[in-house]
């Protein structure tokens, strides 16, 4: 009896990960650092830089890279608002991973292009975000 308990225990923590709605306002949104080249952390990684130009077209560049990633979807946002988000689930459990990319201006005008990945269950990603973001930044070339 107790094993099957358990097994109804994990089967449904693994539903929930996988079955969990995202909610748009908690997860698109920029990284609320002021002055970062690089930034690591457990379950999450930051990285950002300065562009020449608008930025848009890196951005463009930058979203059709990750929409060609498997399992990652657009969350929310758009070209358009120069902001998208995505979630990206492990294959075999699902777990979700939230990546924001956007074009940010600093108040003295400078451009930013900001990729910023974290996780949504547990306290570390085993280096898994950062992983990902820097396969996406190498196809971009940055």
């Amino acid at each position: 009896m107790f094993i099957w308990v358990v097994l109804l225990l994990v089967v449904g923590a693994a539903a929930y990960v996988r079955l969990a709605p995202s909610d748009q306002r908690k997860w698109h949104k920029a990284a609320s650092f002021q002055s970062i080249e690089e930034k690591r952390g457990k379950g999450f990684y930051i990285w950002r830089q300065a562009v020449e130009d608008d930025g848009t077209a890196a951005l463009a560049a930058l979203d059709r890279i990750i929409r060609a990633e498997p399992r990652t979807a657009l969350l929310a946002g758009s070209l358009a608002d120069k902001q998208l988000t995505y979630v990206s689930r492990s294959k075999v459990v699902g777990f979700p991973d939230y990546t924001t990319i956007g074009i940010y201006q600093t108040p003295d005008g400078q451009r930013y292009l900001e990729v910023y990945g974290r996780l949504r269950f547990g306290r570390s990603d085993l280096g898994v975000n950062a992983k990902r973001i820097k396969g996406w930044l190498g196809q971009l070339q940055v």
